[in-house]
């Protein structure tokens, strides 16, 4: 992701140091807390009982005199072991020792998360930081909605380390309108193109002898699951199976994704990568009513639960007790839990059909897939940033933030992460769903992740093709209303169509298309193309 720059650790450190020196470890030198700018309190410097000093103090000392609390808005459900709460002593009591604070996630759980999301957003709560993603949480959407504090004259002097190892170009990339609204997570490498996960002996067994790489071979597989395996769910799955939209526009056509949300699906997407400057849609494609009819056929073959829609069970959990033959989400996913299904289901050979494997329609993930901002209403927005760059250049509060405990959640063997003795994961797992700054520097390879992904990045590295809406923020003021319509027909009729519950296919189709017109489809259309026209001016003159 972006260009990725590495630095000494031993740099690092010492960098580290030399901008904490002014915190003073226990001499708590502070910021601006509760002032909403860089400015307040910037000449006062304190000690470890909360005296400040009457003195007037150099501008780069930072008073931190003021105990702050720094909330951290995560995406993921709240883990209920009790095990985060350990680790977060250990967290805290370093923070409190370099910046006088504290840490507290908050979390906006997967049910309903997309409206969670951004109801929290808009309802003016102090936020202090949140984690972004400008391809799957309407980042730009939000910003133009106020929702992030530009953090322009923050940075170099709350975050030194972060500003100074972030190029110019993807600072330019973290912009909205001429405010840093964001803090990319561009210095870790993954891949997230999404596809179906499935048996590989099963596959075997059914005849199928070669790779999945189009849904025709992955049907034929739901089948010998339906015929062979009693009491197993071809794909079981809790909702529609809403992956299979993304799989239908990268394996069937050759539309790649505007960082335009529209809600539950992208109604909006480019052409191609060779005419990615001209707006299209995989609704409006003529495949797509073909697409539907397959969903419907699929659906009434009970390859999917007939509740689907309405079904909340763990389905991933099924995977894993052999109750589902299939699961889905992206690559990232798939590294750790071939090695899971190598445990729960030995010799089941967990594969992946990536949907860029039908046709090489793979574009590389943008640098602000995964990101942070602050709260446009943070309180303490300096201290903030401060104990954001802890968690991103500090190497034990980054292996405490990710991996947990060493010797409660994992162990280092021969450079590598392994679980201890005795690790019970109900009991001992750890994670914070941190994806707001991960950094290749302080990742320690782990066994829990399956050893034939170089082989699987490889593959993608040859036919990957760059992101190129970088620095393409749409701007909706004018179409505002309208977006909010269109995401609203979306929601509503596109979840029963994809699980084959919406009637008569091309009817269903129809339908949605008819509402999306009638809530200003084109409209929008026409002000995107009219952007997407300046933006290919910006960038090719």
């Amino acid at each position: 992701m972006g260009n990725l720059k590495r630095f000494s650790s031993l740099a690092l450190t010492l960098s580290l140091a030399a901008s904490l020196a002014a915190c003073g470890g226990g001499n708590n030198n502070n910021n601006g807390a509760n002032s909403g700018t860089s400015n307040d309190k910037a000449n006062t410097t304190g000690n470890t009982s909360g005296n400040t000093s009457s003195n007037a103090a150099s501008d780069n000392k930072i008073d931190t005199s003021e105990f702050e609390t720094i909330s951290y808005v995560m995406l993921g459900d709240k883990p209920k072991n009790g095990q985060l709460e350990k680790v977060m002593e250990k967290v805290n009591a370093i923070m409190k020792e370099k910046i006088n604070a504290e840490l507290e996630f908050k979390w906006v759980e997967w049910a309903d998360w997309q409206t969670k999301y951004n109801l929290l957003l808009a309802s003016g709560e102090p936020i202090d930081l949140i984690t972004i993603g400008t391809d799957w949480l309407d980042t730009w959407g939000n910003a133009q909605r106020g929702a992030f504090l530009p953090l322009n004259d923050l940075l170099e002097k709350y975050a030194p380390l972060t500003y100074a190892e972030i190029s110019q170009e993807d600072w330019d990339q973290s912009k909205f309108k001429d405010d840093i609204v964001l803090i990319p997570e561009n210095h870790y490498t993954q891949w997230v193109n999404h596809g179906i996960y499935y048996r590989g002996d099963w596959a075997k067994e059914f005849g199928i002898t070669e790779p999945i790489k189009d849904f025709d071979t992955l049907g034929k597989y739901f089948q010998g699951v339906k015929d062979n395996k009693p009491n197993v769910v071809p794909f079981d799955v809790a909702g529609a199976p809403g992956t299979f939209y993304t799989g239908f526009a990268t394996s069937y056509t050759d539309m790649i994704e505007l960082p335009i949300s529209t809600g539950y699906a992208l109604a909006f997407f480019g052409k191609s990568y060779d005419e990615r400057y001209t707006v299209d849609s995989p609704i409006f494609n003529d495949q797509f009513v073909d697409f539907a009819k397959k969903m419907k056929e699929w659906g009434d073959k009970g390859y999917w639960r007939e509740d689907a829609l309405n079904y909340k069970g763990d389905t991933r959990g099924a995977l894993k007790a052999g109750q589902s033959g299939a699961d889905a989400h992206h690559t990232g996913t798939f590294k750790t839990l071939r090695v899971d299904m190598d445990k729960a289901q030995p010799g089941s050979e967990l594969q992946m059909f990536a949907y860029s494997d039908t046709r090489g329609n793979l574009i590389s993930m943008p640098i602000t897939h995964g990101g942070t901002s602050v709260g446009a209403h943070s309180k303490h927005p300096e201290r903030a940033l401060m104990a954001y760059e802890l968690i991103r250049q500090d190497e034990e509060v980054y292996k405490l933030i990710n991996y947990g405990l060493e010797g409660v959640q994992y162990e280092i063997k021969d450079g590598r992460r392994v679980r201890p003795a005795g690790y019970d994961d109900a009991r001992d797992s750890f994670y914070t769903d941190f994806w707001g700054g991960r950094m290749d520097k302080f990742e320690i390879p782990t066994d829990t992740e399956w050893s034939g992904m170089g082989d699987i990045y490889k593959k993608y590295d040859e036919i990957k093709k760059p992101f190129p809406y970088g620095k393409f923020v749409f701007d909706k003021t004018s179409v505002d209303p309208e977006m909010t319509a269109i995401s609203q027909v979306i929601g509503e009729l596109m979840p029963s169509i994809l699980a084959g519950k919406a009637g008569d296919p091309t009817e269903a189709v129809n339908a949605l298309r008819d509402k999306l017109k009638a809530a200003g489809y084109d409209k929008v259309k026409d002000e995107i193309q009219k952007q997407l026209d300046a933006y290919k001016t910006l960038i090719e003159g």
